[in-house]
């Protein structure tokens, strides 16, 4: 609450009163330089209680600053939480959506491409079933780890759920997507899960949608899933 410069009445005058009331001098209209700054005043002019007494309020302020700092890092923390998976720590479902909406908006305003992959591990269950379920899940952590790490600072990549993923591909038209696609798929399927005395394979099958702005975005999900689900059956 910093006040500089000319003072409004009748603040001014209140505030001359309680000064006076605290035994400090006559107020001195001149720029403040010192820990009374924030009230527009010198610290010469006030009486070595009153000087305690603001010590003591900016050292509050200042712890004050300190925990709406902390608070606002937790915060972030707590948000980027509720937009992770929790296992694979990509983008949940809910963020990916989001993040499919505004890149739709990117598309329809600058008229630039983008495309949507959809992509769904083969056999999980059987993975599960012959390995264990810890295989189960380091498999979907290691295609979320492959997707992420072989995509643009642009691109989006979140778990959909289960055993199915999806990549946002922004300035990417169906061609560009479908070789990228594919280029997914091939690292995939080279990185099996290594058990030590076994190695579980890894396959995936793929569907790709290019963004459309005239289309929600679970239009466009649900279409890159049917083209997966073609695939797979195929």
């Amino acid at each position: 609450m910093k006040i500089s410069g000319a003072r409004a009445e009748p603040f001014a005058a209140i505030r001359r009163q309680n000064l006076a009331e605290a035994g400090a001098k006559a107020v001195v209209e001149s720029p403040a330089v010192d820990q009374a700054e924030f009230l527009g005043i010198s610290e010469t002019e006030l009486s070595p209680a009153v000087r305690g007494a603001i010590a003591m309020l900016v050292l509050e302020l200042e712890d004050l600053r300190t925990e709406v700092r902390r608070l606002k890092a937790r915060l972030l923390e707590a948000e980027a939480e509720a937009d992770e998976d929790p296992l694979t720590r990509v983008k949940n479902r809910r963020a990916l959506i989001r993040e499919l909406t505004r890149i739709v908006a990117f598309v329809q305003r600058y008229e630039s491409p983008a495309s949507l992959i959809y992509v769904d591990l083969d056999d999980l269950k059987s993975i599960n079933d012959r390995f264990g379920h810890a295989a189960g899940d380091a498999a979907l952590t290691k295609v979320a780890e492959i997707l992420a790490a072989h995509v643009r600072e642009s691109d989006v990549v979140g778990r959909m759920g289960g055993d199915e993923f999806a990549v946002v591909l922004a300035q990417a038209d169906l061609e560009a997507a479908m070789t990228k696609a594919e280029s997914l798929a091939a690292l995939i399927a080279a990185e099996p899960i290594d058990g030590g005395d076994w190695l579980a394979p890894i396959r995936v099958s793929w569907g790709v949608r290019q963004v459309d702005p005239a289309l929600d975005p679970e239009r466009m999900i649900a279409d890159a899933d049917a083209a997966m689900l073609a695939m797979k059956r195929g």
